[in-house]
């Protein structure tokens, strides 16, 4: 039986990043099906008091979150692939840690060009037409598992929960184990957090 699985990401996390990497080497191995969500670090953290190193990278993470909205809402059939290209130039591709109001528009504009996706779907990025959407879809993360997290976010089967945080991309069976054990705690109703400190940075 297909086991359905809600990913809810920003792009510009990088531990999101490598765990869409995971479920991406699990739909090899495992008969799963995705739905791609976008949520957003800058609606998240939207009116906190944050560092300003910090704050000046979440007003850059406006915009592409803005287009997976627009994305998500008027052609949801390429959110996945979207979400690969773009992830794919900002992580490895070392676009990363942008700081500023319009940082991302260049690698906006190239993704969607990958994908052939209209340029007009880069309009939304730096205005605030489709935030309205944005704020939908984030706050149905926010809805399975509180705001006292990051992203990303994954429901699996009845339950919800922040991560699983990994710092590599397990690949092969390996994925399919790793996705075999998720989804075993997920189905206690009961269970909610494990957690340590990590000791290694994402390896993007």
């Amino acid at each position: 039986m297909t086991q359905k699985v809600t990913f809810w990401f920003d792009v510009s996390c990088p531990f999101c990043w490598l765990t869409s990497r995971w479920v991406k080497e699990v739909e090899k191995v495992r008969d799963i099906s995705v739905d791609w969500v976008p949520m957003s670090l800058s609606v998240l953290n939207d009116g906190r008091d944050l560092p300003t190193d910090y704050a000046s990278k979440m007003e850059a993470n406006w915009g592409p979150a803005r287009v997976f909205a627009k994305v998500k809402a008027e052609a949801p059939e390429k959110i996945d692939e979207l979400y690969t290209a773009m992830g794919t130039l900002i992580h490895p591709g070392g676009e990363s840690g942008k700081q500023g109001y319009g940082a991302y528009d260049a690698v906006i504009a190239q993704a969607l060009e990958q994908v052939g996706l209209d340029a007009s779907f880069a309009s939304v990025a730096n205005s605030d037409s489709f935030d309205a959407q944005l704020r939908t879809y984030h706050q149905s993360a926010m809805d399975e598992v509180g705001d006292e997290v990051g992203t990303p976010v994954i429901k699996l089967g009845d339950n919800a929960f922040f991560g699983p945080v990994i710092t590599r991309v397990p690949t092969g069976e390996e994925a399919g184990e790793l996705f075999d054990h998720a989804i075993g705690l997920a189905s206690y109703p009961y269970f909610f957090e494990l957690k340590r400190s990590r000791t290694e940075d994402p390896q993007v």
